[in-house]
């Protein structure tokens, strides 16, 4: 199982190239207030003086310290930790006399055998980032320890919890620390180990405090009581160490670090180990075993091997999950272009052949929210535009008073006998222009849809397109041009299937013929039976009545010709509204050319009859053209229109844009598009390299 740790601190190393958040690696995160003794007990831990140390705030970066136990007999276990190549006469790292040495991430294969050089590159590091006053930063340092006295351990040595800023510090440094730590913490797989000094009280232990926010439970938090040796005379930490204070999941241990005096007199730490170990030997003898730097090196060595055993299965399947996904996304990102002219007529053809598809309803992408494409030119023409024609009455805006002012305005000066047929040319006509206006709706709504369908193309089918925004654009320029010199074509062509219709009314239409020859069968039927109802004398009275109601009526109207019978009623409403009088001697001028039109009256049999003729003929010839105009203006718009940018939009796109001078800036990429391509390789290779690394466990090391 010891062979868990180094696979963690491998896959932190893979990550680290990248910069990588995403995977949450098992790790300890060591997190306190300032100056209670985190990085003294880091370097009790590793057995050697290597951190910044002094008061105030001195860890201001994240470090990153990964432990590597390696045996003094045979060095050659850490080989693959390293390039093989520093192999020279069977021994390993030319010029490394030391038994321990050290590596930073971000010096590469330097290594360091004097561990103040590396204090004082930390040092250096830290001040290159976060400044040379008291700022922090989340960026950490990576650092790697070989030596046979280590276990191995990966710790990460966070910033001091504060409360007020100091020297140049920004105002919310307490805030800026915390969200650090909290984000280190947060990570389910990291165990806590919070440090406190003994003190002060546990009780008031921020450390506890920050802990318990994302462990509640403290599954996963184990605690360490520094400074037991700075304890008020007369008190001790008995009752602390043996949890009855604050009970903690994973364990209470104390230990005794050096003191500032102890540093400056350059005490060593294997020193300092053996004072602790007498000073615990004394003061706590029954807790001595339990408390101590080697049996706090020797439990979290225990307690990450263990979780780290817990967490990687999941650990697993996430990263082949995300090596999935960054795979997918490098493969939208496309390659980068290597032969413009050939890339540009590939993706010319794509949209082309796409745009086509969407409308033949053969794309690779079927919308399933709404009908797109041909499906939608399908639904405007028989849906749409069919209901539109369908809901038009053949006899709106037409009253009967209208209908007889056509005959009456077709005769002339002279009376009719029969009904005219200019009126029936000329009442015809004005309804089947009403035809024209839903027609050219029916064409607006067919390039709208032919407007979409570009965008629908570049959002599903051609991925590639946005990779290059200029040739997108370009492309959408090219075909909206297209289709907008193709509206007026397409207008005027449906403009003059209506034309056709009016300029010839053809009154001998097969099935116009029928419905007459029907309708006159009927009116004449009709005829006959009121010629039955009729006594044999009424219509010679009635006209009488007639003249005599012109004489005497002097109404002044064509419709003053009224048979006094139907009159009955229709006199009262009739003489208010003709208010023309009958004789100039009352003081009014006679206007011989104001005829006003009596509203609301009684027809008579023959107006009733001519008025239904005509409505008749106009409603079977109106149905006749509009049966055409809805199968014409279909064909029409898909010949002119669809089927005309089909065919012609391929040729139309090379045309305009597969020049020579176009190609560089056509197909210059999106400003961050290189570079997200780059980051996700990087990320794919680093995931792929996670997945060999973790494969490489055995089952049976788990055990």
């Amino acid at each position: 199982m010891e062979a868990l740790i180094p696979v963690i601190n491998k896959l932190q190393d893979v990550f680290n190239t990248v910069g990588a958040d995403i995977i949450q690696l098992p790790q300890i995160a060591v997190v306190g207030t300032q100056s209670s003794g985190k990085s003294s007990v880091l370097e009790s831990l590793v057995g050697r003086d290597l951190l910044p140390r002094g008061t105030g705030i001195v860890t201001r970066r994240p470090l990153i310290l990964q432990l590597v136990h390696v045996d003094p007999e045979d060095r050659r276990k850490t080989g693959e930790e390293n390039d093989p190549n520093v192999w020279k006469n069977g021994r390993l790292y030319k010029g490394v006399d030391g038994e321990e040495w050290g590596k930073f991430l971000h010096t590469k294969n330097k290594i360091y055998t004097e561990f103040d050089e590396i204090r004082q590159e930390i040092e250096n590091e830290t001040e290159r980032v976060s400044g040379n006053n008291k700022g922090i930063s989340d960026e950490p340092i990576h650092l790697k320890i070989f030596s046979p006295h280590v276990v191995n351990l990966t710790l990460v040595d966070l910033p001091g919890i504060t409360k007020v800023p100091v020297g140049d510090q920004p105002k919310d440094i307490e805030l800026q620390i915390r969200e650090l730590i909290l984000k280190y913490i947060s990570n389910p797989n990291c165990i806590i180990l919070a440090v406190t000094a003994a003190n002060t009280d546990m009780a008031t232990s921020e450390a506890l405090k920050v802990a318990r926010e994302v462990d509640p439970d403290g599954r996963r938090t184990l605690a360490v009581v520094t400074k037991l040796d700075l304890m008020d005379a007369g008190t001790d930490a008995m009752d602390v160490l043996m949890g009855r204070v604050i009970p903690v999941k994973l364990g209470l241990i104390g230990v005794v670090n050096r003191s500032q005096l102890d540093i400056n007199n350059k005490k060593s730490v294997a020193d300092s180990i053996r004072d602790e170990h007498a000073f615990l030997q004394k003061k706590y003898p029954s807790l001595a075993n339990r408390n101590g730097t080697k049996y706090l090196a020797r439990t979290l060595n225990r307690l990450l091997m263990h979780h780290i055993r817990d967490c990687l299965p999941e650990l697993k399947t996430r990263i082949n999950v995300l090596a999935a996904q960054y795979q997918s996304l490098l493969s939208s990102y496309g390659e980068p272009v290597e032969d413009m002219s050939a890339t540009l007529l590939q993706l010319i053809t794509k949209f082309a052949t796409e745009y086509c598809n969407t409308i033949e309803g053969t794309a690779k992408y079927i919308e399933t929210a709404e009908l797109c494409g041909g499906a939608r030119i399908c639904y405007i023409f028989h849906e749409t535009f069919g209901r539109t024609l369908e809901s038009v009455d053949p006899l709106g805006g037409l009253t009967t008073i209208d209908v007889l002012t056509a005959i009456r305005n077709a005769t002339g000066p002279r009376p009719a006998l029969f009904v005219p047929e200019v009126s029936f040319e000329l009442l015809v006509k004005r309804q089947v222009k009403r035809l024209e206006e839903p027609s050219l709706r029916c064409v607006e709504l067919v390039h709208e849809e032919m407007q979409r369908i570009i965008q629908h193309c570049s959002n599903y089918s051609t991925q590639e397109l946005l990779r290059f925004p200029k040739l997108h654009d370009a492309i959408v320029e090219v075909v909206t041009s297209l289709l907008r010199k193709r509206l007026p074509v397409t207008n005027e062509m449906v403009h003059n299937l209506v034309a056709i219709e009016l300029a010839y009314i053809n009154t001998k239409h097969p099935d116009f013929a029928d419905a007459c020859g029907l309708m006159n069968n009927n009116i004449e039927e009709q005829r006959r039976n009121r010629m039955r109802e009729l006594p044999s004398a009424v219509p010679r009275d009635k006209m009488a009545g007639g003249a005599q109601g012109e004489q005497e009526g002097g109404t002044g109207t064509w419709r003053g010709m009224l048979k006094k019978g139907d009159e009955g009623q229709g006199d009262d409403k009739t003489k208010p509204q003709s208010s023309v009088p009958a004789s100039p001697q009352k003081g009014h001028a006679v206007n011989l050319l104001d005829v006003p039109v009596p509203v609301a009256r009684k027809l008579s049999a023959r107006e009733q009859r001519d008025c239904e003729v005509i409505e008749r003929l106009i409603k079977s010839y109106f149905l006749i053209v509009r049966k055409n105009i809805q199968d014409s203006v279909p064909k029409a718009v898909m010949h002119f229109l669809v089927n005309h940018v089909k065919d012609s939009l391929q040729s139309e796109l090379v045309g305009q844009l597969y020049k020579p001078a176009l190609l560089d800036d056509l197909l210059t990429e999106s400003e961050d598009m290189a570079q997200r391509r780059n980051e996700a390789a990087d990320m794919l290779k680093a995931l792929q390299k996670a997945s060999h690394v973790i494969a490489e466990i055995r089952e049976t090391h788990l055990w």
